[in-house]
């Protein structure tokens, strides 16, 4: 499988954030955590891709998953 550039855009209070990057490190897939709560800039960056707020919002390789969905994730992941 070939190395994928995966970012998340997270806050440190939310659930599903949390969810997301312990399944992506359950998967072995390396990425880059955004704590948009803190990090404008980051904050930015994902409402340009997503055209929303929510998180967690999953940037595999530029294709975006709005939240914690498993199975876009595997798709994704296993590409």
């Amino acid at each position: 499988m070939a190395k994928k550039n995966v970012a998340v855009y997270s806050t440190p209070t939310c659930p599903y954030c949390r969810q997301a990057k312990d399944y992506l490190k359950e998967k072995g897939v390396e990425f880059t955590d955004y704590n948009v709560a803190t990090d404008l800039e980051a904050r930015n960056a994902m409402v340009q891709k997503s055209g929303q707020l929510g998180v967690p919002v999953i940037d595999v390789d530029g294709h975006i998953v709005v939240g914690f969905n498993r199975q876009k994730i595997d798709e994704l992941i296993a590409t």
